[in-house]
């Protein structure tokens, strides 16, 4: 049996091309319409776990409660609703969304809960891990982390990098 031939791209760049592509196809289950994003676990060429950003199952969606910024009753009660509307929306503009667990997050949850070890795993993932997540993976055990697109805060790479776990940015082949 022969094996399937790629011109112009190399075996490990087309593993690489197809874990990132369900990365990006699972972000399209996101339930934050701020961000979709969706990553999955590899060990030995197959992924072990997934995941992808949203509300805690049976919690409210992001765009039920602003993302987690809806002024408690006994504050809110202090504004008139223009200026409490604009004090939420201040916050969800300058420290994200709070109501959503981010994909990496659940790609271990699940891992955790099915008892899988996660333990010189690869993680790629379509944004850069924030800060608390690259604890996570450092906890995890995660050795490598494959991303598309920059996080608006650097901290977590600068965190995998300190910890000695390999960051790469994957560029996307797209079809080839």
């Amino acid at each position: 049996m022969s094996e399937i031939s790629f011109p112009g791209i190399g075996r490990d760049i087309l593993r690489k091309d197809v874990f990132m592509r369900i990365a990006i196809e699972l972000s399209r289950l996101g339930t934050c319409p701020r961000k979709a994003v969706g990553a999955i676990l590899v060990r030995d060429g197959r992924c072990i776990a997934w995941g992808y950003n949203g509300a805690p199952a049976g919690l409210p969606h992001c765009e039920d409660n602003n993302h987690g910024w809806v002024l408690q009753p006994e504050y809110r009660e202090q504004y008139e609703d223009h200026d409490a509307i604009e004090i939420e929306n201040t916050m969800l503009s300058e420290y994200g969304c709070r109501n959503a667990t981010h994909a990496e997050a659940n790609a271990l949850a699940f891992a955790a809960r099915q008892g899988i070890s996660t333990d010189g795993t690869t993680l790629f993932v379509t944004v850069a891990p924030c800060d608390v997540c690259s604890k996570l993976l450092i906890a995890a055990g995660i050795r490598r982390v494959y991303y598309e697109e920059e996080y608006r805060d650097p901290a977590g790479i600068e965190l995998l990098k300190l910890a000695g776990i390999g960051t790469v940015k994957q560029e996307f082949h797209g079809d080839t």
